[in-house]
């Protein structure tokens, strides 16, 4: 049983794909976070570099965008290959460029010189110079056919993908389509002659699309929407699975009771059955995926039990790399398996399930420390870079430095001004800090105040994070007058 669940009515658009009544997936768009992913931009080079291989670009956003010589027009159809990209590209020079993943991080978006415009039946690439057929079409002869069909028709620049539905074409709609998707072309070369400055220049609908094709791939089941005419597209889109307007009072995804799986989706421990558990570490350059038996003996051999353990482990951490979005570099630290039989069962167990994922995922193997290595292609931010924001307090890294460490830096720091010639001191600080400098019931406060012949006197303020800041030196009258919380 299959349901596409969309909650359209808000600014911030989602959708949730269940199997079985199960979340598999949940996509946000949001304004903030909308995916450049598919747009195009009359972009400026802004810097080459030639030890790269590769250039950075203006487009008009925040970043600046990166390209790789492989990308660029010029060295695709060039027959000199081992050329450097000094030779196909230089700095000012102004180009088309379509973005092929989103900035993430400190990185901007990667983009290519290799425009795609998508048509119903065909990908139609102006420079792409090859023809390529849908790995979803799987017969033999009909790859043969189209691949015939489209080098009659394209141009020796051009570049052509057969997309799964143009095995049921003719080949006067494929002629015609494509002829239509070239002239889309030269509209967008047309609008470039009246830009100044770097810009978009066509604007992708991703969030439509993504509905588009998920409903596309379903066979049955229902789809549920909050907004009449998105229901009405999708009927004609697939009119296979059953559709259904929603108009409650109540929002879609809680009354379906998918709310619940959007914040279980940001926690860092997921629970396994049986009390196993994963924590999911997530950093710009990886994610790492530890698998924990947790409070799981089994009922047989310890080797059955881990085994057991890890199967339930791949099967839940490939829904929660689709649940999540996480792309790039993945990590899997399996507990510890002594049979090669039992790792290959995993490899199994988690490539059939990765089968259902619709992003290109590549498994490498396990290392000889058991280490499970994935890539999983990352067009845009995970779910938790969407949602969430770093913690102001420890800027993400899920720690702080102690009230203890702080007190002790604070009286290193007292320490430099023995013997001055000011009589107080007012100290700024939190109250955990306070209390460990000066120890159990204040006894150490007499110590530091001999050592350094000063009168010490706080002033208290609240903070999630342990701090001091020495605020004034002084007479100890004026001083006295302004601490808060005195030791009195």
């Amino acid at each position: 049983m299959e349901t596409l669940i969309i909650n359209y009515t808000a600014r911030e658009k989602r959708f949730a794909y269940l199997r079985d009544h199960r979340v598999e997936q949940i996509i946000f768009d949001r304004p903030e976070y909308r995916s450049l992913v598919g747009n195009i931009y009359f972009g400026t080079v802004t810097k080459v570099l030639p030890g790269m291989n590769a250039v950075f670009i203006d487009i008009g956003e925040e970043k600046n965008a990166y390209l790789h010589r492989d990308s660029l027009p010029a060295y695709v159809l060039s027959s000199e290959k081992q050329k450097n990209i000094t030779s196909f590209v230089h700095q000012g020079e102004k180009m088309l460029v379509q973005v092929d993943k989103d900035a993430t991080g400190t990185k901007g978006p990667k983009v290519t010189g290799i425009i795609e415009i998508q048509g119903n039946h065909l990908i139609y690439m102006p420079k792409g110079r090859y023809v390529a057929v849908s790995k979803k079409i799987a017969d033999v002869n009909a790859q043969t056919m189209l691949r015939s069909l489209g080098s009659r028709h394209k141009t020796e620049e051009e570049g052509i993908i057969f997309r799964t539905s143009s095995i049921s074409s003719t080949e006067e709609e494929i002629q015609e389509e494509l002829q239509t998707l070239r002239q889309q072309f030269q509209e967008l070369l047309q609008k470039t002659t009246f830009l100044k400055k770097a810009g978009l220049i066509f604007q992708k609908d991703t969030f439509i699309e993504m509905i588009l094709n998920q409903a596309a791939r379903m066979k049955t089941g229902e789809v549920i929407v909050d907004d009449l005419a998105v229901k009405k597209m999708l009927e004609q889109a697939n009119p296979k699975v059953k559709h259904c307007y929603y108009n409650g009072k109540e929002n879609i995804f809680s009354a379906n009771q998918v709310e619940h799986e959007i914040d279980k989706a940001l926690k860092r421990i997921v629970w396994l059955d049986f009390g196993a558990y994963l924590i999911f570490d997530e950093t710009e350059a990886l994610t790492i995926i530890d698998v924990n038996t947790g409070k799981f003996s089994g009922k047989t051999d310890y080797q059955n039990t881990v085994l057991k353990t890890n199967q339930l482990a791949a099967n839940e951490i490939a829904r929660q790399l689709r649940l999540r979005d996480i792309g790039g570099i993945v990590l899997i630290d399996f507990i510890d398996m002594k049979r090669e039989q039992d790792k290959q069962t995993i490899l199994n167990t988690f490539e059939t399930e990765i089968a259902k994922d619709g992003k290109r995922t590549k498994i490498i193997g396990f290392t000889p420390l058991g280490i499970l290595q994935l890539t999983r292609k990352k067009t845009k931010v995970t779910l938790s870079e969407a949602l969430q924001v770093k913690c102001p307090v420890c800027d993400g890294t899920g720690r702080i430095l102690s009230a203890e460490t702080i007190a002790f830096r604070l009286e290193r720091e007292l320490l430099e001004h023995r013997h001055a010639e000011f009589e107080a001191i007012l100290i700024e600080a939190t109250r955990e800090v306070k209390d460990t400098l000066l120890g159990a019931d204040h006894a150490h406060i007499k110590v530091l105040e001999d050592l350094l012949h000063v009168k010490l006197y706080f002033s208290i303020q609240p903070s999630a994070k342990p701090y001091y800041v020495l605020k004034q030196f002084g007479d100890d009258k004026d001083i006295s007058v302004k601490a808060i919380d005195t030791l009195a």
